[in-house]
Parts: structure tokens; C-alpha cells; sequence
């Protein structure tokens, strides 16, 4: 009898246990869907839909496990060996320079090879100022001289100009095409000081990766000639994501252009470990969000300049611009796509941070 006591006992705790669970995971998902709801609520308006990040960022804390802590084996988690990677075709990345402001060009490609989705596509930003220009970015090294090179010249710029790379993050669709750029004009490298240290330590190819150099800190000013650019520092998808505010000329227009430095919060890539968990991932890249957010409305920033041109149809904007007669606006201005574009990152961020909650 005794024997029975002890082992209903322990059926009704199993029982009792899995009750807790099952209410706790289903009020996780309640918690994430408020969250959920607001960012799907933000992700579409008429020629400004953002959908594609909504349902990238969003995904893990819509799925039925939710968010799963990556294996070192999982795509994009081990950098690809140089000696053996296959660089894609030209067909694959290859994109026509564009002029988008009056002093802010567009070198970036389609598609991204090691990327998901795959089409993503990289941008590299090259600021024009009274004595040089700046980079923001370099894509990656098969694809920084036709790109960066070739496409500063059909565009009537010296690339001997560069004087400035800055590098959101220590990820090779950012700063792959960096050390081609330091080799070949001198340029200086900013990056952040956390990310300097990821970058050594990765197992990206060891061959791309560039000289230390610059480290930016948090509210930053980088001045060349008549432009400065802010650089903030913005962890949770690196250790210390580089976000930048860059002033842009449109005739007798001037608009403030903010480059959000990642996509998904990252808790490993590349062999690193960036946070201990995902609890703190997410609490980190939420609250650089929500900052961001507000040093942006601060500063009267109404242009997001992409750094994946997948996420906002920045490729479709860009073309429009071909079209654009005087006195129409511009396709890239609108300060509440760049509003909706965060408020997007933070609640799919909050959402996922709900899910592992209980």
C-alpha cells in the first residue's frame, strides 16, 4: 500500500509537470503573439511593404518550437574555407552601381551566396564628401572590385577616394571586400572593438580578414570634408553592431539616413559565442532597438538605408529612381518606413524572448 502511495504520488507530479508545461508553453505563445500582432501590424503599408523581414525576423517565434539555439554544423554558423568555397557566378550578386542621393551611392549586389535567404543581397554605401569618400560596408571579396572599384568609376568617382571603411559587424557579407580596399587604397577600417576581437577569433578565412585598425565607440563622429557621420554602438546581433546616421542631399532637400546594422539577434556565428543565452541575446538587440529608435526620431532621420536589400524592396526604390520626375518625392525617404522597420526587428525580437519564457 505503501509502495502505491509513493508511486501514485510521483504519477500525479509527471502529470502536474506536464500540465505546468504545456500551460507555460501556451502562455508563451500568448505572450509572444501581442508582439507578433504588432509587428505584423507594422509590416505592411502601400509601396512600402515590409513583409519579407517580418517573416524572416518573426519566424522562430512563430514556429512550434520556437527559438532553437544554433548547432556549430548549422548553415551560416562555420565560415566557408576559402580554398575550397565556390564563388557563385556573376549572374548571382552582380547589380548595376546607382546614384541615389546627391552625394550617396549604391554599390551593393542581388544576392548573397552564403546568406538565407539567399537573396538577400548586400549593400555597400559610399558617402561623397568635399575630400573623399566613405564606405559603409564592403560586401565580400570576390565581389569588391567590380562592385566597389569598377562601380565608383562608372559612376565618375576615383576610387582613390576612399578614405573611410566603416564595417557594421564581423560578419564576411559585411567585411570580406574590406581587406582588398585597405590593401589597394590605404583606407581605414572602423569597426567596433568587440567585434575587432569576434573577428579574430572566428573561423572565417583568415586571408580576408583585415588589418586592425580603427575602433569606433559609441556616438562616434567620423568627419571628412563638409560630412560627419554618428556611429553608434548597437549589440545583439554582433557583440557591438555598428549603427550609423549619415546627412544626405537631395537638390535643396536634406534628409538624415540611418543604417540599422543587422537583421536577427545572433547568439553564435562563426565559432564565437556572442551571449551566454538567448535570454540576454534578445534583451540586448530589443533595447539597441528601442535606443536606436529613439536617437533616430531624435535626429529627424527619415531615409533607412538598407544594409540587405531583400528586407525593404530597396532594389524596386532604387530602379524607381530612373523615373523620378522634378519635384516627385523620393522613393527612399519616408520616416515611418524607417519607424516600422525597427518597431518590426524589436516586437519579432520581444516575441522570440516571450516564447523561451515561462
Amino acid at each position: 500500500m505503501k509502495r502505491y502511495l509513493v508511486s501514485l504520488f510521483c504519477s500525479m507530479l509527471l502529470l502536474a509537470s506536464g500540465i505546468l508545461n504545456v500551460a507555460n508553453a501556451q502562455g508563451s505563445k500568448a505572450a509572444a503573439q501581442v508582439h507578433l500582432d504588432r509587428a505584423k501590424a507594422a509590416a505592411y503599408r502601400p509601396g512600402h511593404p515590409l513583409t519579407n523581414l517580418y517573416e524572416t525576423v518573426c519566424a522562430p517565434a512563430m514556429s512550434e518550437q520556437g527559438p532553437v539555439e544554433p548547432k556549430p554544423t548549422d548553415g551560416g554558423q562555420t565560415g566557408p574555407l576559402l580554398a575550397t568555397r565556390k564563388v557563385p557566378p556573376r549572374s548571382e550578386w552582380y547589380s548595376e552601381p546607382a546614384k541615389v542621393f546627391d552625394n550617396l551611392y549604391w554599390l551593393g549586389s542581388h544576392g548573397d551566396a552564403y546568406s538565407v535567404p539567399k537573396i538577400s543581397g548586400d549593400s555597400t554605401w559610399a558617402v561623397k564628401t568635399s575630400e573623399g569618400i566613405i564606405l559603409i560596408d564592403t560586401g565580400y571579396d570576390y565581389s569588391a572590385k567590380e562592385l566597389i572599384t569598377d562601380g565608383l568609376k562608372k559612376l565618375g568617382e576615383d576610387p582613390t577616394q576612399i578614405k573611410y571603411v566603416i564595417l557594421s559587424h564581423t560578419h564576411g557579407d559585411r567585411y570580406f571586400g574590406a581587406k582588398y580596399i585597405q590593401d589597394t587604397y590605404h583606407s581605414r577600417i572602423i569597426m567596433s572593438e568587440a567585434d575587432w576581437t569576434a573577428m579574430a577569433k572566428s573561423n572565417e578565412p583568415v586571408e580576408l580578414k583585415p588589418k586592425k585598425d580603427m575602433v569606433a565607440t559609441d556616438g562616434m563622429k567620423v568627419t571628412l570634408g563638409d560630412t560627419t557621420l554618428t556611429l553608434y554602438i548597437t549589440p545583439g546581433h554582433t557583440p557591438a553592431t555598428i549603427s550609423t546616421l549619415v546627412p544626405l542631399k537631395d537638390g535643396n532637400e536634406r534628409h538624415v539616413g540611418a543604417v540599422w546594422g543587422g537583421i536577427n539577434p545572433s547568439l553564435t556565428r562563426y565559432g564565437v559565442r556572442y551571449y551566454k543565452n538567448w535570454e540576454e541575446t534578445f534583451k540586448t538587440w530589443s533595447a539597441s532597438t528601442a535606443r536606436f529608435q529613439e536617437i533616430a526620431a531624435k535626429a529627424g532621420a527619415d531615409t533607412y538605408l538598407t544594409i540587405h536589400p531583400f528586407y525593404d524592396n530597396a532594389l524596386e526604390k532604387i530602379h524607381a529612381l530612373k523615373y523620378r520626375k522634378p519635384g516627385d518625392p523620393h522613393p527612399l525617404v519616408n520616416k515611418d518606413n524607417l519607424n516600422r522597420f525597427l518597431t518590426i526587428i524589436k516586437e519579432c525580437t520581444d516575441a522570440q524572448l516571450a516564447r523561451i519564457s515561462s
